[in-house]
């Protein structure tokens, strides 16, 4: 079988006409653009998003650290990574990282590495969410307050086999989880 080109995302910049804020968010902002694309013209409007990291946290068992709590738009206390955004200016997103898995678990991680960066939605915001993989985990040295959907966050550790099945057959769909689980599982398939 002959060898596939090595695929990659392409950048690409038409020319945007106009740019305008439609809505401006407590946390993001709705953009309103129209675009020269082709012979014509285009209008999208996208979520302007600061980015955001997320951290698949495996312990010494080879278990991997999951969050539950409330996600008001889909209504349902899903199961997720650890995560937050880039929202602190100038703040590299391993320092976020680490930022984030003290955060909301209160742990620390001795060893960090990148694992994948993905973009969420291409079609709906410009998001950028970069997932490490941490391993060494210890508890940090204080415990964060947490509030809102925070305050009821429940935490399970489970065989990172065990994820990559309940992604697989469906049981958890979170986006991010799924890409997580599946990178950190191949990343550990090819290190054995």
């Amino acid at each position: 079988m002959p060898e596939s080109p090595e695929l990659r995302d392409e950048p690409f910049q038409p020319e945007v006409l106009t740019s305008e804020l439609a809505f401006e968010g407590v946390v993001w902002d709705v953009r309103d653009d129209r675009v020269r694309y082709g012979d014509g013209e285009i209008r999208r409007q996208y979520v302007a998003h600061t980015g955001a990291v997320a951290i698949l946290a495996l312990d010494d068992d080879g278990r991997v650290l999951l969050i539950q709590q409330y996600r008001h738009p889909i209504r349902h206390r899903d199961w997720e990574l650890p995560a937050g955004l880039l929202d602190v200016p100038g703040e590299d997103p391993l320092e976020a990282a680490r930022r984030e898995l003290a955060e909301e678990a209160d742990l620390v991680a001795a060893h960090w590495e990148p694992l994948v960066s993905s973009w969420t939605t291409p079609g709906g915001n410009d998001e950028v969410i970069h997932l490490f993989l941490a391993t060494g985990m210890s508890a940090a040295p204080t415990a964060h307050d947490r509030e809102d959907e925070e305050a009821d966050i429940r935490v399970e550790w489970i065989p990172l086999d065990d994820a990559v099945s309940a992604v697989l057959d469906g049981r958890m769909r979170n986006g991010i989880l799924t890409i997580g689980v599946l990178a950190a599982a191949q990343r550990l398939r090819d290190r054995s």
